[in-house]
């Protein structure tokens, strides 16, 4: 049905990059979530009624608060929508990350009730009537949960929505509870205990742990995580394979929600090329990024020495000196600056956050190594973080 929907009603629909064609995207998932969650608390409430199951009428209400959750995601989609103004010269796509917060304090409160009232139905139990129109509706709640949660996943990776990925999200974990609150309502009967308080319970967990995943996903896209290995490789295969390119380092990508991310990043090449060649081949590139891939790139342009054999021999000896630290450390920007007395070696070292040596540390560790090759040589660090 949903692909039925989007054939009809959403122009260019594969052309998934396009502001508006995302935002229309957003807009019919919400408007479906809300009618197809409507839809099924008013059945649950009836199912709930007859077969006198807390936990199918507290499923209902689950339903109802989802309807709401999907009313939010309308809203964001239609905040996050707005183009970029001098207030906010980024845009505007973390409105989204805010909605997933808010669906997520919903679903905890959600759950935190419906422990209440599951402990209060252990406390005080009430015999469960079997209802095969009650079975029939809660069947098919479990078969609207997984075509909601199979088309919120696709779609949502594939427009890179938050919201709809916690959308997904709360829909398994839904059908999981209704299924758990179905097979209660079987069972009940045939052992002559009545498990609807129990199984409420459980329900109200999966709702808590569906709600704690979508918090920490939209923190940690509020705070700023780390871009993707796939995407990093993908920025660096395109630059050392760019004519000209002897290396880069220092990349940071900054991410402000879907389609809007900003990348820096130093490269280096020949000192000996000409100046103009090297900044229009850094021209072209920064172009290639915003026309492939929609980053807003900035490049720095590194010139280094690339053809003194002394100066490689010692770079490569500072540098099985880093990775002794530790693999995942490396160098950069290697220079030497010789004296009457005395050699620098200048260089920029890139440390992992896991790395918990101190700045001090390291310095010493690598003058160490360096005074096994020659006591002459002084060395001047300046020290990096990874940030991808």
């Amino acid at each position: 049905m949903f692909s039925f929907l989007v054939k009809k009603c959403i122009s260019n629909a594969e052309q998934y990059e396009k502001s508006e064609v995302r935002t229309a995207y957003g807009n019919l998932a919400s408007l479906v979530g809300i009618f197809l969650n409507i839809v099924l608390c008013a059945l649950k409430f009836l199912a709930g009624t007859i077969a006198n199951s807390v936990s199918i009428t507290a499923d209902a209400i689950n339903n109802l608060s989802d309807a709401g959750s999907s009313l939010i995601a309308l809203v964001s989609f239609k905040l996050s929508s707005k183009p970029a103004d001098e207030d906010h010269p980024f845009g505007h796509a973390r409105y989204e990350c805010i909605a997933s917060m808010i669906v997520a304090t919903l679903i905890l409160f959600l759950g935190i009730e419906l422990i209440s009232s599951s402990v209060d139905k252990i406390l005080h139990p009430e015999i469960v009537v079997f209802s095969w129109l009650s079975f029939a509706i809660l069947t098919l709640s479990i078969a609207v949960k997984l075509y909601m949660f199979l088309y919120n996943r696709k779609y949502g990776r594939l427009i890179h929505s938050s919201v709809m990925q916690a959308t997904a999200t709360d829909s398994i974990s839904d059908a999981i509870a209704t299924a758990a609150v179905l097979i209660s309502m079987v069972i009940s009967p045939l052992i002559h205990f009545n498990l609807d308080g129990y199984v409420g319970v459980v329900v109200a967990c999966f709702i808590l742990l569906a709600g704690y995943g979508i918090i920490k996903e939209a923190l940690n896209e509020i705070l700023g995580q780390a871009p993707s290995k796939e995407l990093v490789h993908e920025i660096a295969k395109r630059i050392e394979g760019t004519s000209g390119v002897v290396g880069m380092h220092d990349l940071i990508v900054h991410d402000y929600g879907a389609n809007r991310l900003f990348a820096s990043v130093h490269v280096e090449v020949d000192y000996r090329e000409d100046v103009f060649k090297s900044h229009d081949m850094i021209d072209n590139l920064e172009r290639e990024f915003k026309q492939d891939m929609n980053i807003e790139m900035v490049i720095h342009m590194d010139p280094v020495v690339a053809n003194d054999p002394k100066l490689n021999e010692l770079k490569e000896y500072m540098n099985l000196g880093v990775k002794e630290i530790d693999k995942e450390c490396s160098l950069h920007d290697f220079r030497m600056v010789p004296g009457e007395t005395h050699t620098n070696l200048i260089f920029d070292v890139v440390v992992p956050f896991h790395v918990k040596m101190s700045n001090v540390e390291i310095q010493k560790r690598l003058e160490e190594h360096i005074k096994k090759k020659d006591h002459m040589y002084f060395l001047v660090i300046t020290y990096d973080r990874l940030y991808v």
